[in-house]
Order: C-alpha cells, then structure tokens, then sequence
C-alpha cells in the first residue's frame, strides 16, 4: 500500500491530522446519524460518502493530488472484483430463486421438523462450511443468502439472527480456512507456517462459534410473527434438482478457481438445468418491451440488484484512497514502533495498530499488510511466537468488518435481504449487532491479550 500521491508526497490537510480524518469522520457520523433515525439501505450512505469526499476535497491543500487519489481508490482492481462479484451474484441469486429452489428448501426443511432456532444453527452451520472450504467470506454471503434468508420466513426464524447467522458463518471460515486471504496475510508477514496457524487458531475460534450456536439456538426463533407455520404445499422435491448449482460453484472455489469463474458457471448452470426442468422459459431470462423499448427479464433483475452495494463501494474506496494518500496508516504505525514493553504490553500494541489499520482502509488483508512488519518487529522484541501475532492480527480483523455498517461484509449482507417475499428488509445495524460470531472472537481475544490466556501454549508450538 502505498500512501502518497504520484509526486512521492502524502498529502497535506488544511487543519493537519483533524482536517485529514475530518472527512472519515463526518462518514461515520453520518451512517451514526442515519441509522439511528431509521437505517436506510446502502442507498441512504451515498450522499453521505459524496459529502466526505467533497469536504476531503475542500480540506486537501492540493485539489488534484486529492482526486488523484480518490480516484486512485476507486479504480483498484479489488474494487472492479467486488462490482463484478456482486453483478454476478444478483444475476445468480435471482436465478436459483425463480427456480422454485427456495421453496422446495422450505419444503424439505418442514418435512425434517427443523425448527425456527434450529435453522438459524443449520445456516450458521453450512455457511461455515462454504467459508471455511472455499476461504471467501464474501464469496459465501452471495452464494448462501439468497438460499437461506428467504427460507426463514415461513420456519419462522428471527430475520436479524439469521441473516446474522449468515454472516457469522462467512466470518468463521475467514478466520481460520487456509486459503483465507487473511489467514495467508496473517502467517506469512509473521514468518509462521499456515497449518500451525490454523491449528492454534482453533482456540480462539471454536468457543466463539460455541457461543455463536447457543444464542442462535435459543433467540434465532423469534417471536412468531414471522413464520407462515403452514406447510409448503407449493414446493415440489424435483426443485431440491437445483441444488446442483450451489455445490457445483463450491466445488469450483475449491479448486481455488477464481470467484470470477465460479459465478459465471453458476448462473450458467442455474440457467441451463432451470431451463431443462421447466422452472422458467428462455423469454423469463431475457426479453424485450417493444412497446415501452426496454429490455426486461431474470438477468437484469439481477444485475440491478447489485447497484446499490456497487455505487456504495466505489464511494467508500475513493474515501479510503484520500486517507491512504494522507499516510494516516504509517502515522498509526511509526507511532507504535516507537514504544514497547512487556508482551502484554506488546499484544495491546498489536491488537490497537490492526485495529486502526482496518478502521481505516475498511479492509482486513489490507490492514493486516500495513501493520505486518510493525506486529513482527515489536512481538519477536517482547518474546511473543509468531503464532500469537498472527492470530492476534486475523481474529482482530475478523470482527469489525463484519460488525459495523461502515464495512462491505455488513453492507452486502444487509443487501442480500432485499426484495425477499415474506421476510423484511434488514438494516446494516441490525445485520452487524446479530453477528455473534464476531461479537464472542473481539470478546476472546480481548480477554486472552489481558490474562496471557493461550499465550505460553503457542510459543510451546514447533515452527
């Protein structure tokens, strides 16, 4: 990551430090603000990101190298990936959707007696599964929420735990796959092997997703009022047939084939095997309105649903690339360089400069990246193994994003409970307050940095 601007100079601020977080600021007050008085979608933020971006403009001494930089953060290649993934994803949600797939889930589930507490375990189960196989927490939220929120409705699970249980199940395969981008971030700036990591990752992760299990159980039922306690009678067993689909884009991803590649042979073959069961016609795909001149149809439902996540995105990473071009990230990190003491002096350090980090870039492997060096320099000088420094990194960013409104993870799940018939739409808030995943690992680590609890089994390790 590089924070200055094309000159090799950060950027100034009128004001300093306060003018520079200045417009980062005035984007968290204003999501505070909005979500308080109602929680709007990710609609509601853009004016908010638009207003941070032109008071960074308004604040920046030089105009041009601030929307360089701007611009700069919003044509990343991981920006293009995520707009392209959540396309895709809306195109192949929508797909599996009409197929008649959720309702035969709904079917199926009934017939099995699962309970309203009981799906939300099951959801929190099999997104675990998909994460931790496939090591994309993202990747997960598209492929899994458009099959397992709608479900819910009629069970009569609570919509806030169990699109919470959706995104807990993301967040435990981030956490502890070994071929999460945060796993690989987390081991290899640390200089640890992957495998020790993962297995000493085991601790911290496994009584968060106990906890995780145990509040989904009891408080995913809800109060009633949303489940339609009728069975399906419309669902048929041939449109559990679709199936196919989701476990054939698993398998993909975990042949480590791109997210890119998996999506696209996912719509297609929601497409085709939709079409061969007779779940819909070629003209429900795509067809054109002459009379009005507009083309309509499953695709571009799909691709439209991403537009709001999508323009959220963008704005947010041109917000991001005027603080990384202000050099705010090694202002954190040169400061914490500059003390040490004791290890658990040490992990405090760790555990505050990853926390920065992610609170600004908004982005886990990034964050982990940009306080590597920091993290190894400062823990080897205090004595502490290279598996607790990478573990202190990867659980630390695996609870914020998936916490907080002002984080893609929170935003696109939120996004994925639109336009679902018999559930309700899910504000970013409630989506993030629901994750205990996330919730139960900041408590976990927290607690193990102040008791040293795990600290002297992982230097006992071999490397």
């Amino acid at each position: 990551m590089d924070p200055s601007t094309s000159s090799g100079v950060p950027l100034r601020f009128h004001g300093g430090l306060a003018g520079a977080l200045a417009p980062f600021v005035l984007f968290l007050v204003g999501v505070g603000w909005l979500g308080l008085s109602g929680a709007p979608d990710e609609t509601g933020f853009w004016p908010v990101l638009l207003g941070g971006l032109t008071l960074g403009l308004l604040l920046a001494q030089d105009k041009r190298g601030y929307a360089e930089a701007m611009l700069d953060g919003m044509s990343r290649k991981l920006v293009m990936l995520m707009v392209t993934a959540w396309m895709l994803a809306g195109v192949f949600g929508v797909l599996l959707r009409d197929s008649g797939l959720v309702q035969s889930l709904v079917w199926a589930a009934q017939s099995a007696g699962v309970g309203s507490g009981g799906y939300a375990v099951a959801a929190f189960l099999v997104c675990a599964l998909f994460s931790t196989a496939t090591g994309t927490s993202l990747g997960t939220i598209l492929v899994c929420a458009p099959l397992l929120y709608p479900v819910g409705g009629v069970l009569g699970t609570d919509p806030a735990f169990l699109i919470g249980a959706i995104l807990a199940g993301a967040t435990f395969g981030d956490n502890v796959s070994p071929v999460s981008d945060t796993t690989i971030a987390s081991a290899s700036t640390q200089g640890a092997d992957i495998n020790g990591v993962v297995r000493s990752r085991m601790r911290y992760a496994l009584p968060a997703a106990f906890v995780s299990i145990a509040v989904f159980a009891v408080l995913g039922g809800g109060d009633g009022t949303q489940a339609g306690a009728e069975p399906s009678t419309d669902a048929d067993a041939t449109g559990l047939l679709m199936l196919a689909v989701p476990i054939m884009v698993l398998f993909v991803l975990m042949k480590q084939r791109h997210l890119i590649e998996g999506l696209v042979y996912g719509i297609l073959g929601a497409a085709i095997l939709g079409l061969l069961l007779g779940r819909f016609t070629p003209a429900d795909l795509l067809s054109i309105d002459r009379e009005n001149f507009v083309a309509q149809g499953l695709v571009l439902d799909g691709m439209r649903r991403a537009v709001g996540v999508s323009m959220f995105t963008i704005l947010l990473m041109g917000l991001v690339g005027g603080l990384e071009a202000a050099g705010i990230v090694d202002r954190i990190v040169a400061w914490v360089q500059s003390r040490s003491g004791t290890p658990g002096h040490a992990e405090w350090w760790i555990f505050g400069s990853v926390t920065g980090a992610t609170l600004f870039t908004t982005h886990s492997t990034v964050a982990i990246l940009a306080v590597g060096d920091l993290a190894k320099e400062v823990g080897e000088g205090a004595g502490i193994d290279g598996y607790r420094r990478s573990n202190i990194l990867d659980v630390t960013v695996c609870t914020y994003p998936f916490l907080f409104p002002v984080f893609i993870p929170v935003i696109l799940a939120a996004s994925m409970t639109a336009g679902v018939d018999g559930m309700p739409r899910v504000s970013p808030w409630e989506v993030g307050l629901h994750n205990v995943h996330s919730w139960a690992l900041l408590v976990v680590i927290v607690l193990a940095i102040m008791t040293g609890w795990g600290r002297t089994a992982e230097e006992r390790m071999p490397t």
